[in-house]
């Protein structure tokens, strides 16, 4: 049986990510922040024995030291550094409204979460035949791709996530890990918005295969959702 674990499980992609893994046969190591306030999470994990429920805060070091020696009997053969935020949307941060709290904070969960998260768990996917990191990005961290102004400090941590994974790609090729980095679209989710054309299961359906069909040759290149490489 594949083992899965998926940062900021409790809604949206990553919900969608458990509820795909789990329904194909995958044991799913389920995370958030606040696991009693995830009711959908939890209903799934009630009814499929495969699905485990953990509290993480990716920021939080000494959490994740925890969970990763409690998971750490077994290899693992796939790491979705799914949980983000982005706290500046709808254009919030023009210039003279720029809350540079929220601008660390942004950073702190999609840069260095990722990062902390990847290395918690390098040797539990070192031990799987075929261990895979994804990295869930977006075409926003694209530089060619900015066209208009504000989302500075979501942008700036979506490239600096594609930076710092492309790096990490060949030193984690040396224990025959790879590293994908996805885009998973315009979702309606709540970090989305209702009016975003892709649906999540339409979303992480496309990632998954993607993840299916990874060769070493993708390492460190980002691809959106439906297959199409992105330079960034």
């Amino acid at each position: 049986m594949k083992t899965v674990l998926i940062t900021g499980a409790n809604r949206g992609l990553g919900l969608e990510w458990v509820r795909q893994c789990a329904a194909d046969g995958w044991r799913v190591h389920a995370t958030c922040r606040h696991p009693h306030d995830a009711l959908e999470l939890n209903a799934l994990a009630a009814d499929e024995p495969r699905i485990g429920v953990h509290a993480l805060d990716v920021t939080d070091p000494v959490q994740l030291a925890g969970l990763a020696a409690s998971l750490s009997d077994a290899p693992l053969d796939l790491l979705v550094n799914n949980a983000g935020v982005y706290f500046e949307r709808w254009g919030r941060d023009r210039l003279g409204a720029i809350d540079y709290g929220d601008w660390e904070e942004t950073f702190r969960v999609n840069v260095l979460g990722a990062m902390r998260v990847t290395e918690a768990f390098v040797d539990a996917l070192a031990e799987s035949e075929r261990g895979l990191v994804v990295a869930v990005s977006s075409h926003m961290g694209c530089v060619g791709d900015i066209a208009s102004p504000n989302d500075y400090a979501y942008r700036s941590s979506k490239a600096a996530m594609n930076a710092a994974f492309r790096g990490l790609a060949f030193e984690l090729a040396q224990r025959h890990v790879g590293v994908l980095l996805v885009h998973p679209g315009w979702v309606a989710t709540r970090m989305g918005g209702p009016s975003a054309p892709v649906a999540p299961a339409e979303s992480v359906a496309g990632m998954r295969r993607l993840v299916e069909r990874f060769e070493p040759r993708q390492a460190g290149r980002l691809f959106k959702f439906d297959g199409r490489e992105l330079p960034w």
